[in-house]
């Protein structure tokens, strides 16, 4: 991998997060920070490196901790990326002599506070204007609506997410429910008081009404692509397998552009963010040098 590859790949790591860049770019850090370099016999292997200055793979075992994955290769993945933004963005506030530390708020350490005065002093992020957003709002209007409501019921067939067998057994007694239901649609009710490991038991499975974000993301993806009446399959969850009755549907109607106007702005105003933090680390990368990040793309 090239090194301006491999700065593409970094600028992702902060992209993604909900975190400040500042606190993104913190260490997470020093409670453990012995514990991860102290190891028994050899220091650990190392194949990172920003400039001359060596991540070996304790600190990214210790980092890994806050970037939970449920493939450990992606964590590892990204918690390399972490170290190597944070690193790289030190070793600027350090370039530019940036003494943070009379200027630390809401409990920032020095570090964090130098990166932030860093971040504000670097990159001028335009604001965007109303041409802007009316220009986003025509290319855009059939995707800006009010969200989709569901009124539904379900059946919650409990099952933890490693108990393989237990879940096999829930989607089996699942599929029986809905073919008894089939026969028998005013059992609903019954069934949820018999079956249903969820408190909506008690009301029959009625949720009531439902938008995206009320439930968990991989319920959502599956009811609201849903038509009225019983599910043919069980909605497999974290949860478990769900017996699901969609009662209603009401489908949002369109935005108008003066309720739409400030979401355009926020989103805009996110993606040049965005944008000029992906620039300014792949300058960064190419101006101290990252090697090694392709070690973890297998």
């Amino acid at each position: 991998m090239t090194t301006q590859a491999a700065s593409r790949e970094i600028a992702v790591a902060v992209i993604d997060s909900r975190e400040s860049v500042a606190r993104e770019a913190r260490t997470h850090r020093h409670d453990h920070d012995d514990e991860s370099r102290s190891g028994i016999g050899q220091p650990p292997p190392c194949c990172l490196h920003v400039g001359c200055t060596p991540i070996d793979e304790g600190q990214i075992a210790q980092e890994m901790q806050y970037h939970r994955e449920a493939d450990p290769r992606r964590a590892r993945r990204a918690a390399a990326q972490a170290l190597v933004v944070r690193e790289l963005l030190r070793r600027e506030a350090e370039r530019l002599d940036i003494d943070a530390e009379s200027e630390c708020v809401d409990g920032e350490t020095a570090e964090e506070a130098a990166i932030r005065i860093l971040i504000e002093r670097e990159m001028t992020v335009p604001v965007p204007g109303v041409e802007a957003c009316r220009r986003y709002f025509e290319q855009n209007a059939q995707h800006l609506r009010h969200p989709d409501h569901l009124r539904l019921r379900h059946i919650l067939l409990a099952a933890a997410p490693e108990d393989v067998a237990t879940r096999l057994a829930a989607r089996t007694r699942g599929e029986e429910l809905i073919a008894a239901l089939r026969t028998h649609p005013e059992r609903f009710a019954e069934f949820a008081q018999r079956h249903s490991a969820c408190p909506s038991r008690e009301d029959g499975g009625e949720l009531g009404w439902i938008v995206r974000g009320d439930t968990v993301p991989e319920f959502e993806r599956q009811v609201f692509m849903l038509t009225p009446g019983l599910a043919g399959l069980t909605v497999e969850t974290r949860y478990g397998h769900h017996v699901v009755n969609v009662d209603e549907i009401v489908h949002g109607t369109p935005l108008s552009f003066a309720e739409a106007e400030s979401k355009i702005a926020a989103y805009l105003e996110t993606q040049a963010r965005q944008n000029a933090i992906q620039q300014h680390l792949c300058l960064l990368s190419e101006r101290y040098g990252v090697r090694g990040l392709e070690h973890f793309d297998a």
